[in-house]
């Protein structure tokens, strides 16, 4: 049995992007396989850029909300809070002192801003060392990631490798990625990439009538009412076609070609597919996040766990470092 873990930011709650490419895949996996699975909201990783304590708490509230919505089974998941193991800030002071200063320049999340310096703080430059310190603080043999995230795994085994040729013992396990080719695509409002940087995703645990407003933002062409419409090209029918059936999507791709539809109308059956489809992710998001004890008390059940775990890994790098 291998241990998975992955990461998950916590810069707002969750969108239908993130819900599609991430969070049903995850849940999936661990499902499917007999693995010990661990996850984790990134929220120290969330203070490079946030630094209002009431909107972390938000936001990762939010995040944890989403993922039990959609069914994450905490019975066979440590699910917990990064913040929560302090053992991680230990560790990953230990692992900076054994990672040269020319990778952590060379990291993507350093090196995209690297021309705005006074918009880089140190735990921007460092950030490389926390994930490390957030997978080998857990024995993480096989982490998901996507292409994008590949070079900081490559980081994390680079900064265990030298740690264990330093001190002459394999201490820390070396992770492997695991990379998903097929990652789901999920396009936003205006036809490019899902995002809240872009402020073109879909909320789809809003209210009814707010969701139905965020729905009517999604751009279209200006075909008229009573002319075929090419569904392919149709942000709406893209958006649609990755949460329907494959019935409810040739259906409304005969509404499109048959005329007299208009894009008004798609996204009016949008609307109605999200809440059918997600009536009872939504009801559950909506408790949660009404009853945050009950967030709580599931984060704490996998916090308990995942810090037996992380002492157990920090007293064998603190022993051999002579700091017992």
């Amino acid at each position: 049995m291998a241990r998975v873990l992955t990461g998950i930011q916590s810069s707002g709650k969750p969108h239908l992007g993130n819900i599609l490419g991430a969070i049903v895949p995850a849940i999936a996996l661990t499902k499917q396989e007999q693995n010990e699975s661990f996850i984790f909201i990134a929220d120290f990783h969330s203070l490079t850029t946030i630094k209002s304590g009431k909107e972390r708490e938000e936001h990762v509230r939010a995040v944890a909300a989403a993922w039990l919505a959609f069914g994450l089974d905490i019975n066979r998941t440590v699910f917990y809070r990064q913040s929560r193991i302090p053992e991680v800030a230990e560790l990953t002071w230990y692992l900076s002192c054994f990672t040269p200063f020319p990778m952590l320049a060379n990291a993507h999340s350093f090196k995209d801003k690297s021309d705005r310096l006074s918009d880089v703080n140190a735990g921007l430059f460092t950030y490389p060392v926390l994930m490390a310190a957030d997978i080998l603080l857990y024995d993480g043999e096989i982490v998901p990631v996507g292409k994008d995230q590949l070079q900081h795994l490559e980081i994390t085994r680079d900064i265990a490798s030298s740690f264990n040729h330093k001190i002459g013992e394999d201490l820390l396990t070396i992770p492997t990625p695991r990379i998903s080719e097929d990652v789901m695509i999920i396009p936003g409002t205006d036809g490019n990439k899902m995002s809240k940087s872009y402020n073109n995703y879909i909320d789809i645990f809003l209210p009814e009538k707010a969701l139905k407003k965020n729905i009517n933002t999604i751009v279209t062409d200006s075909t008229p009412l009573e002319e075929p419409k090419d569904p392919y090209s149709c942000n709406v029918f893209k958006i649609f076609s990755l949460i329907g059936s494959k019935e409810e999507t040739e259906a409304l791709k005969q509404k499109y070609l048959g005329g007299n539809f208009g894009y008004g109308h798609a996204k009016k059956e949008l609307l109605g597919l999200i809440l059918e489809k997600y009536r009872m992710e939504r009801e559950t998001y909506a408790h949660l996040m009404e009853h945050p004890k009950k967030l709580e008390d599931r984060l704490e059940k996998g916090e308990t766990k995942a810090r037996e775990i992380a002492k157990g890994v920090l007293g064998r790098v603190r022993n051999k470092l002579g700091f017992c």
